[in-house]
């Protein structure tokens, strides 16, 4: 089993929320920092948030910041991504990682998340 698998992408209208989950297997999920990032065909990779290992210290990219929260829940080994307000450039594959920021050694395959009206 692959160590991280997105799941929760879809279509949704601008304005619309989207709750994207990972489900970590393979190593100590609650001893590691964990990573939201987000890549468009073309584009750079883009950071879009990380979180401390006790999930008590967040942080956001300026994009991001007020529409989407983080979160962890350690028992399941999952990560969260609440995704609110969200904007047509919000759409591209999320992945989660584990790392701080792009200082990640683990990536999963991505979940897509579609802003269309």
């Amino acid at each position: 089993q692959a160590p991280l698998v997105e799941s929760g992408g879809g279509v949704v209208q601008p304005g619309g929320s989207l709750r994207l989950s990972c489900a970590a297997s393979g190593f100590t999920f609650s001893e590691n920092v964990m990573t939201w990032v987000r890549q468009v065909p073309g584009k750079a990779l883009e950071w879009v948030s990380s979180i401390s290992s006790d999930g008590r210290i967040p942080a956001y990219a300026d994009s991001v910041k007020g529409r989407f929260t983080i979160s962890r829940d350690n028992a399941k080994n999952t990560l969260y991504l609440q995704m609110n307000s969200l904007k047509f450039d919000d759409t591209a594959v999320y992945h989660c990682a584990r790392g701080y920021k792009l200082a990640y050694d683990v990536r999963g395959q991505g979940t897509q998340v579609t802003v269309s009206s």
